[in-house]
């Protein structure tokens, strides 16, 4: 979709005091259907940690059936969405909380929500307080490089072949009260990491050297450990992917759903791909509130950052208006945010500036609302999980 002007911002969020965070729903409709097409027709289960936010998770599952189920981060975010009418959940992260799997096995329903793991001492801690269970198999999808020495990709599940998943499944089936639902693995390294990378240290063609190598490594390994699993039990899906992934993930015969949620906003880590293109959708707005000298305007507080190693792919970026940047001294602060640039000598006390984060659902965590545009007006505001008293660290 076309991109928003500031002037077109300015005027829409005049009567709105900053700071504050919005999503820009034409923006965030246009990457969902984006998403769809590249999920070539498999179902897209929805990723909550990346969007934070209930009344756009609802929306989201209500605007397409192939928007299905939730892809929870914890087991109490689980069993909260539960009360609140969402269903066919599964928690994306193992859970050693023993009064969440407690009120779990408390719960009187058919499908409770899935839980992951990958290993015994994980069914043992289940059994210990939930007894009834439906749980998940996650293996790893790492790409092993430098003659085996090196490993690409997210540290997660210690299951890798399919004869260490099919010995877990093996013990899931032997065990009364617990249900195997199915597989998991997701390609970190190909579905979280840009093709363009800020850090000049990385190099862009030989990130996508790996990724069309792991790519087709993944898809061997993967169809290999669910036909072993199967073997040994049936089970209802094989989830995969991630918003960076959906085009190489579901061409994949083995799997039948995928995952996907930080597309929808598209923060900036996704400017940096190169076999897509997304729309930005959210974004939050900080007040000038000072200005320093002609060429300088300095913004009331602005430093969110995101999680993960540091770097400068870290860091919100100035959105608009265009041709801001950062002070390279004072970077995004806790209490001002100096920026730089031709278009800051344009800036007046009181004006706004747009900026973005660089994950998703993480620039829910710093406000506890946010406004919904839609056609260059403001058509909603909703609460966050913030908003909602909700902390699921």
């Amino acid at each position: 979709m076309a991109a928003r002007s500031w002037e077109e911002y300015e005027t829409a969020f005049e009567a709105v005091e900053a700071p504050f965070a919005f999503i820009d729903l034409d923006a965030m409709w246009s990457n969902a259907d984006e998403m769809l097409g590249r999920a070539l027709g498999k179902p897209i289960r929805v990723a909550s940690k990346s969007l934070r936010c209930r009344p756009l998770q609802r929306a989201i599952l209500d605007l397409d059936e192939r928007f299905r189920g939730l892809l929870t981060f914890t087991l109490s975010e689980s069993l909260w969405l539960n009360e609140q009418g969402f269903e066919d959940l599964m928690c994306a992260y193992p859970t050693a909380d023993r009064g969440a799997l407690a009120e779990l096995g408390r719960l009187e329903t058919e499908r409770p929500t899935i839980l992951m793991v990958d290993s015994s001492a994980h069914l043992d801690l289940i059994q210990a307080t939930a007894k009834r269970a439906r749980v998940c198999i996650e293996v790893d999808l790492g790409y092993w490089i430098a003659g085996g020495r090196i490993k690409v990709g997210a540290k997660r599940s210690p299951i890798r072949t399919p004869e260490q998943a099919a010995a877990l499944a093996r013990e899931i089936a032997g065990r009364p009260g617990l249900e195997l639902a199915g597989v998991m693995g997701y390609e970190s390294h190909i579905a979280g990491v840009g093709d363009r990378p800020l850090d000049k240290r990385l190099q862009g063609p030989a990130i996508r050297l790996i990724k069309r190598r792991s790519a087709k490594e993944i898809a061997e390994r993967r169809a290999a450990i669910v036909a072993a699993v199967r073997e040994v039990a049936p089970i209802e899906l094989v989830n995969g992917g991630g918003t960076g992934s959906l085009h190489t993930t579901s061409r994949e015969p083995a799997v039948t759903e995928l995952a996907a949620g930080s597309g929808f906003y598209a923060p900036t880590l996704f400017d940096r791909y190169a076999d897509f293109t997304l729309s930005p959708a959210a974004a939050f707005a900080l007040p000038v509130v000072r200005k320093p000298s002609a060429r300088v305007a300095t913004l009331l507080g602005g430093g969110y950052l995101a999680s993960g190693a540091a770097g400068p792919d870290r860091l919100p970026q100035p959105w608009l208006p265009a041709g801001l940047r950062f002070d390279p001294l004072e970077g995004a602060g806790e209490v001002q945010t100096p920026v730089l640039g031709e278009a800051a000598a344009r800036l007046k006390l009181g004006d706004n500036v747009y900026l973005r984060h660089a994950k998703a659902g993480e620039l829910c965590e710093r406000f506890d609302r946010l406004h919904l545009l839609q056609d260059r007006r403001i058509v909603d505001e909703v609460p966050t999980y913030r908003g909602e008293g909700r902390c699921f660290a």
